[in-house]
């Protein structure tokens, strides 16, 4: 490809409102054009790359089992009204209805499709096991889209679904698909770590991610250098202290005027937050909740709402707290009835604590559980932090960020049982499906490779998914044959069936050298005047600062043996 003849060009200038290094560098090397938030063209380049990505995938896919579909965008809500999730999803699902007032969504999955027409087509035993994945765009109305293609609202995703008859095979199946994964992220030269997560909407259980590790990561991950525990930080655990403040002491009221915060109460009482009671009200699915944790810890949302088994969990409102008659800066659950209580396991691993006395600027004394207050349930609901110990070897938790781009869980028999997706064993029995699920965000690889491959000059495509293999770069002047060995150059290396771009501009080294840089082909070729006194070329790989000198005779075989190696 002639960069004369490139639809898009590169820019010095980044949007403002990128605030990744993948978006900035994308736009900026003319690969991706911002149609509106959240929604991207791939141009030219960009698409090249996204296409190497796609087949890479398709080939380990394939190397597992797997049969490639096309599933529908468009999905009648009906089926999603089947499954529970036109409600679990709804904040996130695009609507539309037809000129017949039918009503669909566009599809941020297939879970339904995919399972209608394994009712449809899987009757026996004999039909299974059954691995189908598709690659194709789906659409999320995300609330803030952000950092170009790592959260769009419209996105290229590879789902895959397997289907077996017992839990026995969705395991066989589940590891075939771990070491899948682990094959395409090696291809496209980018380092991952599998980590446990939240199954979310979706469902299911043995949820894990892989992430790409980067600041520019939207998820936190919870990590042990020591035993290599790792997790979001959604379903992270820790190892809680227990704080032992002697036997229990009979309930003591004091005044705390103008107090309201743990730290504010800590800080008068001259006691530690871990000595402390915090209440955090919510409504879930409309109901009011009461949660207390230990005072020094933070209410994991996730992990609550995944206990209260509800659709919609948000933080109480002032007037919705009012209502309940609860005193906020000064509550606790002691003698309160009326709403559910939830108490975080922390609460009973400790003695004599600071609460709230439900009456405004006094507090409480020597509150223990279960003698002062019943939970209607105590649950793991705290979010775990670095600095935490782990609950496996008792090592010092670290954090870091993370792009997922990958997801891998068993869905079991969740949507097999609402659609009625079964299959008859060998004495004529019926069962339903059991099923797998496995996402991996196809576009979002795309931008993770930039964020673990680049420099303050640009892109370091990993040579895999690069758009192009081999940079032609050609210095013209006037007078030598520059552009003659550099034409015949480009007719030998496509014949020798390299990939090359070639800048055939007539513009100045620092422009072309500036330009390589940042679209980041791998191998880069450059012909000048200087070079050709010595009948040979400069070579030079994006990745490394130094050149060398390469007899013109030579170049297009070196070339190969680095690609084929």
């Amino acid at each position: 490809m002639r960069i004369s003849r490139l639809f898009a060009k590169t820019t010095r200038e980044a949007p403002a409102d990128a605030d990744t290094i993948s978006h900035r560098l994308l736009v900026r090397a003319g690969m991706i054009n911002q149609l509106a938030a959240g929604v991207y063209t791939y141009l030219p380049l960009g698409l090249r790359v996204l296409h190497k990505i796609e087949n890479i995938v398709r080939e380990e896919m394939d190397k597992a089992g797997g049969q490639e579909f096309s599933m529908p965008v468009l999905q009648p809500v009906e089926m999603w009204q089947q499954s529970g999730r036109a409600q679990s999803m709804s904040d996130v699902l695009f609507n539309l209805t037809d000129r017949r007032e039918h009503k669909f969504v566009l599809g941020p999955t297939h879970e339904e499709v995919i399972t209608q027409l394994a009712a449809r087509y899987v009757q026996s035993y004999r039909d299974l096991p059954q691995l189908p994945y598709q690659i194709q765009v789906k659409f999320r109305d995300e609330p803030r889209p952000r950092a170009g293609l790592m959260r769009g609202r419209e996105f290229i995703m590879k789902d895959a679904y397997s289907f077996d008859v017992d839990e026995a095979g969705l395991d066989i199946c589940y590891q075939k698909m771990v070491e899948a994964y682990q094959n395409v992220f090696k291809r496209c030269a980018v380092s991952t770590m599998i980590v446990d997560a939240d199954s979310g909407a979706i469902g299911g259980k043995d949820s894990r991610e892989f992430m790409v590790v980067a600041e520019s990561g939207e998820d936190e991950i919870i990590n042990c250098p020591r035993c290599n525990y790792a997790a979001n930080t959604e379903k992270a655990v820790s190892a809680k202290a227990r704080i032992d403040n002697g036997q229990p002491l009979p309930i003591e009221e004091v005044a705390t005027p103008g107090i309201s915060t743990i730290e504010e109460v800590a800080a008068f009482l001259k006691v530690s937050p871990v000595h402390t009671l915090k209440a955090v009200f919510y409504t879930a699915d409309g109901r009011f909740v009461f949660v207390v944790i230990r005072g020094d810890l933070a209410v994991n949302e996730i992990k609550l709402k995944n206990q209260l088994h509800c659709t919609d969990l948000r933080l109480a409102t002032d007037a919705e707290v009012r209502e309940a008659g609860v005193v906020a800066g000064a509550a606790s659950p002691v003698g309160l009835k009326g709403f559910k209580v939830v108490a975080d396991d922390s609460v009973t691993m400790a003695t004599n604590l600071v609460a709230g006395a439900n009456k405004p600027a006094t507090h409480i004394k020597n509150v223990n559980y279960p003698r002062d207050f019943k939970a209607d349930f105590v649950a793991d609901i705290a979010t775990a932090r670095a600095g935490d110990k782990c609950v496996n070897c008792g090592g010092k938790l670290a954090a870091t960020r993370g792009i997922e781009v990958g997801h891998i869980f068993k869905l079991l028999t969740r949507y097999s049982e609402k659609f009625n997706a079964v299959y008859t064993d060998e004495k004529g029995g019926s069962h339903p499906i059991i099923m797998g699920c496995y996402g991996m965000g196809v576009s979002r690889l795309m931008a993770a490779a930039i964020e673990q491959n680049h420099d303050d000059k640009g892109i370091i495509w990993p040579l895999p998914i690069a758009p192009y293999q081999v940079h032609l770069c050609p210095l013209y002047r006037a007078g030598s044959n520059v552009a003659e060995t550099a034409e015949k150059l480009y007719a030998d290396f496509q014949a020798a069936g390299l990939e090359v771009l070639f800048d055939d501009r007539e513009d100045s080294p620092g422009v072309k050298f500036n330009d390589a840089d940042l679209l980041g082909i791998p191998l880069r070729v450059t012909v000048s005047p200087r070079t050709l006194e010595k009948n040979s070329v400069e070579f030079k790989k994006r990745s490394e600062k130094q050149a060398e000198i390469v007899p013109i005779s030579e170049i297009a075989a070196k070339l190969k043996g680095l690609i084929k190696s």
